[in-house]
């Protein structure tokens, strides 16, 4: 069984790339400087949402399905980006697994990609072509058609971002929790307030929701059965009930009976 690892991150503006880039020094509160990024963006595109290359990626949860097993983690919050970043990819590099996301392709991999980029992180599996593994090049993580990396949203919508659809929406579709705690726009808020646990537990909840629609298609594409997909669910059910966490105890509440 190839492990699978469900990914998404969480990001706040990059207030010292911001500083260098404008000039700003320390006198300038970071609240201010990351103000005037999202003036200055608003003026260029209508939205706040800051360009890629200026994001700072602050969580990175996770779920793995490998062997017997699965597990959510978070990297972060609270340690330095560069070894959150690092750690990520040592994880491809020790596992090489399919990576599961909802919008990896369009926002959370480039983002990593900059990042690492500017922290010089190494991640040769994860680069990986075919020069090294003939394998990969015709199943990589950077091919947009290739599975190895599998961005859900992209492949539903048929690579037509007009068709692109909510993970919240259609997770409580599904039956599934969707989003749990905060919305997407209250994260740098929150981190300013110091609530970097809320942040961790918002990106836990989108990255089970994640897996789960995953498990969803695996079942519609055939390659898990009824009985099958019903046992992941199962063994999915079981991990969080282990769990003393409050936001599993939550999720559990509101995910409704497998269809």
């Amino acid at each position: 069984m190839i492990p699978v690892l469900a990914f998404d991150i969480e990001t706040i503006p990059d207030i010292e790339g911001l500083r260098r880039l404008h000039g700003l020094d320390l006198s300038v509160p970071d609240v201010q400087v990351a103000e005037m990024a999202f003036q200055r963006r608003r003026q260029q595109s209508g939205s706040d949402f800051l360009p890629l290359h200026l994001h700072r990626v602050v969580v990175i949860s996770c779920a793995l399905r490998d062997r017997d097993s699965f597990r959510v983690w978070s990297l972060g919050p609270g340690e330095d980006e560069a070894e959150l970043v690092r750690r990520f990819f040592e994880g491809i590099e020790k596992y090489t697994p399919q990576l599961v996301s909802w919008n990896g392709s369009g926002f959370d991999l480039p983002v990593l990609h900059y990042r690492g980029l500017i922290h010089g992180v190494q991640a040769p599996r994860y680069w990986d072509l075919g020069d090294e593994d003939r394998d990969f090049k015709w199943n990589n993580y950077i091919s947009r058609y290739h599975t190895r990396h599998l961005d859900l949203m992209d492949l539903l919508a048929l690579y037509q971002p007009r068709a692109n659809v909510p993970l919240d929406e259609l997770a409580q579709l599904l039956g599934l929790p969707g989003k749990l705690g905060l919305e997407g726009g209250a994260v740098w808020d929150a981190y300013r307030r110091g609530e970097g646990e809320a942040v961790r537990r918002y990106c836990e909840a989108d990255v089970l929701n994640t897996y789960l629609v995953f498990l969803r298609f695996q079942l519609m594409r055939g390659v898990l059965d009824r009985v099958r997909y019903q046992a992941e669910c199962a063994l999915v059910r079981s991990t969080l009930e282990r769990s003393t966490e409050s936001h599993w105890a939550e999720f559990l509440a509101r995910w409704g009976a497998e269809v």
